[in-house]
């Protein structure tokens, strides 16, 4: 079993994921990551991942930390709050049971890019970069499986964040058409 990473000290450790595989595999229809997974995939990745339980308003993930490791969340809900240009926290989503947080950094392991905080009670699985290796190197067609499913999800995301992107320009450009110089 890999460390358990410091940034979790604050959770309650609820062990490894295997006794958690049922409650894993109940959330295949609506998770992006697993929803191509068998019972038996989804067992055997329980294998590599431990299960957290937050408290409401306990921090799970804290913007510009380190971090190497991604969460799916089992039960209960977090905000996902980003620290606006006068350092004030707004919130940019709203995550429920289903759903992986820290992927970005798991994979590149730069610092966190926004703060995310249990809003419930609420428990996660966790798979760090270690225990990612590992599958990769111990079981490399369910190694394959995740890395393809977790660029797909990426990729989904910069997608719709630039077509975002795109929004905000076109409305700003129209505002700049319609102002009065």
């Amino acid at each position: 079993m890999a460390e358990r990473p410091k940034e979790l000290a604050q959770l309650d450790y609820l062990g490894d994921a295997i006794q958690f595989s049922g409650q894993i595999h109940a959330l295949i229809p609506r998770c992006r990551l697993i929803e191509n997974f068998s019972p038996a995939e989804v067992r055997l990745l329980s294998h590599f991942m431990n299960v957290y339980k937050a408290d409401t308003g306990a921090e799970i993930i804290h913007e510009g930390a380190g971090g190497d490791f991604m969460l799916l969340l089992l039960e209960g809900r977090v905000e996902v709050r980003k620290q606006d240009r006068w350092n004030r926290p707004q919130v940019i989503a709203l995550v429920e049971a289903g759903n992986t947080l820290g992927e970005m950094s798991m994979i590149d392991g730069e610092q966190r890019f926004a703060t995310c905080v249990a809003i419930e009670p609420t428990m996660v699985a966790v798979l760090d970069r270690e225990n990612l290796a590992r599958i990769i190197v111990e079981q490399p067609l369910l190694g394959a499986k995740i890395l393809m499913e977790l660029v797909l999800m990426l990729s989904q995301r910069l997608r719709l964040t630039s077509a975002r992107l795109v929004q905000v320009l076109d409305e700003q450009a129209e505002r700049a058409a319609t102002t009065p110089s």
